[in-house]
């Protein structure tokens, strides 16, 4: 009887393989027909026993309405005729089209993409589906390309150029013209435009858009990361002409239309190397027994008119990019940098939410105002938390208080449900030329909390103000900052993975009750090894948060209202409320919510778009920094599980690199996604998330910003 199943489950292996490659036959040759005979031949199969069982399997394509007999034993390639138009996508090594009716994904064999490139929209030609299988079909037509400039190596020789390209979206260099080179040397990074690739060509016909310089350049490999997010690496010079005519204009007569508060103590608190100061803190003692706090922001849009050059550029970008070495900024820097920031010892024009509250952080009674201020004094984060620490310096006495009262608004956000993703910086130590000497962590301290927890404040206030004006009155339309519960399914399994570490979470029950469960679970992986990957998994498990008209409340905060009002000099979402907020405020009429809906959508986009680029450039420090220790061993965890490979963090330095799937050579490993991990099909050895392992660094590719480890 064993013998028997055997055969037929060997039987069974053999139909399916030949059903497959007698239908990848007709898909690669849609036009042609074919009989028995011809398949065979084509298979190599040459018993009689075979070709008749190829005749039945060609019968049995027919059945289903995936061949058409057009004459007696000769077939042809069933057509639905139909058309679907969708978005180009892959997954692994497999091409699919997403249809952009919502239907089922389309796959495309390797031969039939076309010139398509992922995220392209594509139309499709649908064949015939066969029973039990998915649908499939071909790419007949790119519609519209989603990214035609790519970054690469120049390869130059004496006839010809191309464009090395690094990229998932491409997967075919650029040929360029020697003409279009634009003095393009061998070796040098560049940015190249396709400008033509019909379906009968191999490779694309592109020219070179820019030059960024020599690989391995700082700033060729910076541009080179903003570029290839498409991401803008200069200022255009028209933009900064314009900002260069703004005066900063604080005259007698619109100081007369504010809040004057220069005579308050006033400061500021950023990082070491900031230039742009977007806010800044007043602390006073009032005579009822409360104190006055004054959250004050630039008043960027007083200088930014709407649909100015300078506008359009800033909502073109929508927030400043913060690269390793470098920010990119929202605005010009004349704005970002000068009149705009809050500067000491300078009159600045600022919009202000202006709270009284008592020793408990109780807001008693808030008013939004426009103002002007004067900061008595820059700190840095560092200065700030010493004055915290030891209680000496300047402005100690308003630095305490403001400490003390950010502590209690703090522990009243936990107590409704906050969560804390207190998470650790990775910071590279860099010499003049930008190379990584060191890498360190930067973890977010009191002085850091201070600043936060008033930003917060003014932050919810604003967006409470409009989204519940209080009565009978409806909200008008306003950005909200949203972010949505988490998804109960991505919980669970967060939930079922931690517990082989010996930790528990609650999934179900109130929303305070789960976010108490996750800050518990986050203190307790304080310092141990699995910190990291637990906290990278939890923040996977959580929602994104994104701008919207919306309003759904911010889970991770637990507000019921939150917006971006705090930093206008780098994210354009918090000109467009203070836009709102002036505009409403001075009773004018509600503004188009699809149109807002369309902006808060683009600056969510943009957003994401600038923090891949930020990722980028980590990585790219990582793998530089890595580059000479090629051969030495570290202990790491691993953070990420593929059918490709193994991912590792390394636990000294958190460089992230990969053991290739084919350097696991002792068994056949299969990837088991609900427990994240790889089986050996043999041994049944396993490679788990959060496992420890010691691995050698193999490689060190600058190019494609990637680390290849092997086991130590």
């Amino acid at each position: 009887m064993a013998k028997q199943k055997k055969s037929n489950n060997s039987t069974r292996l053999l139909k399916s393989e030949l059903l497959q490659n007698i239908s990848n036959i007709f898909i690669e040759n849609p036009e042609k027909t074919y009989n028995y005979k011809q398949i065979s031949n084509i298979l190599e199969i040459r018993t009689d026993s075979q070709r008749g069982f190829i005749t039945e399997l060609l019968y049995e394509l027919s059945f289903d309405g995936f061949l058409t007999e057009i004459s007696r034993g000769k077939f042809k390639l069933s057509r639905r005729g139909g058309h679907v138009i969708g978005t180009f996508s892959r997954e692994g090594v497999k091409s699919f089209v997403i249809p952009e009716d919502g239907g089922e994904p389309i796959f495309i064999p390797d031969k039939k993409t076309g010139t398509a490139m992922l995220n392209d929209t594509v139309r499709v030609f649908l064949y015939a589906q066969r029973k039990g299988r998915g649908p499939e079909g071909e790419i007949t037509e790119v519609l519209k390309r989603a990214q035609d400039t790519f970054v690469g190596i120049l390869e130059v020789s004496e006839n010809f150029a191309f464009l090395n390209v690094q990229s998932k979206v491409l997967l075919s260099d650029i040929l360029i013209p020697k003409g279009k080179l634009k003095g393009g040397k061998n070796g040098q990074k560049a940015l190249v435009k396709i400008t033509e690739w019909k379906h009968t060509m191999k490779s694309p016909v592109g020219e070179v858009i820019d030059i960024f310089g020599e690989k391995g350049d700082n700033d060729a490999e910076m541009h080179a990361i903003l570029a290839e997010f498409g991401l803008p690496y200069r200022y255009p010079e028209n933009v900064n002409a314009a900002a260069e005519k703004i005066d900063a204009g604080i005259t007698a007569e619109e100081v007369a239309k504010r809040k004057d508060m220069r005579d308050v103590v006033t400061f500021t608190i950023d990082p070491h190397d900031a230039k742009d100061f977007d806010d800044a803190l007043s602390v006073s003692k009032l005579g009822n027994g409360l104190w006055e706090v004054g959250v004050h922001i630039a008043d960027v849009t007083h200088y930014v008119r709407p649909g100015s050059v300078i506008d359009k550029e800033g909502e073109s970008r929508a927030t400043s990019v913060y690269l390793v070495d470098r920010t990119v900024p929202m605005l010009p820097e004349h704005l970002s940098n000068g009149i705009c920031s809050l500067r000491p010892n300078e009159d600045k024009l600022t919009y202000s939410v202006v709270f009284q509250m008592n020793d408990q952080a109780d807001v008693k009674k808030f008013e939004i105002v426009k103002t002007v201020t004067r900061s008595n004094r820059r700190f840095t984060y560092e200065e700030a938390q010493q004055i915290i620490e030891t209680g000496e310096g300047d402005y100690k006495e308003e630095m305490l208080i403001l400490d003390k009262l950010a502590k209690e608004l703090r522990q009243k956000r936990f107590d409704k449900g906050a969560i804390s993703f207190d998470r650790e910086e990775v910071r590279f130590e860099l010499d003049e030329n930008g190379k990584p000497l060191s890498v360190y962590f930067k973890e977010p301290k009191d002085a850091n909390k201070l600043i936060e927890e008033f930003m917060l404040l003014a932050n919810q206030t604003v967006a409470t103000h409009i989204g519940k004006p209080g009565g009978r009155q409806k909200a008008k339309t306003f950005v909200y900052r949203i972010h949505d519960t988490p998804d109960p399914d991505k919980l669970e399994n967060f939930s079922q993975f931690i517990r082989r570490f010996g930790y528990s979470l609650k999934t179900t029950g109130k929303k305070t009750q789960i976010a108490h469960s996750i800050n518990q679970l986050l203190d307790q992986v304080d310092g141990k090894k699995e910190q990291n990957l637990i906290e990278t998994l939890a923040v996977r498990s959580m929602a994104k948060a994104i701008y919207s008209t919306e309003n759904i409340g911010h889970y991770g905060l637990a507000f019921d209202y939150y917006t971006h009002f705090t930093s206008p000099i780098r994210r354009y979402p918090d000109m467009m409320v203070h836009r709102l907020l002036e505009r409403y405020d001075s009773g004018g009429k509600n503004v188009n919510a699809n149109e807002y809906e369309q902006k808060c959508e683009h600056s969510s986009n943009m957003e994401q778009v600038a923090a891949n680029a930020e990722r980028a450039s980590i990585k790219y420090k990582q793998v530089e920094f890595m580059a000479d220790k090629l051969g030495q061993v570290f202990d790491g965890v691993i953070s990420g599980i593929t059918e490709w490979g193994v991912y590792v963090e390394l636990i000294e330095n958190k460089c992230e690199g990969m053991i290739p799937i084919r350097d696991l050579d002792d068994d056949y490993y299969t990837l088991d996604e609900k427990n994240y991990c790889l089986v050996g099909s043999r041994f049944n050895k396993k490679y788990q998330l959060g496992d420890e392992l010691s691995v050698k660094v193999a490689k060190a590719n600058l190019d494609k910003k990637q680390l290849d480890f092997v086991l130590a």
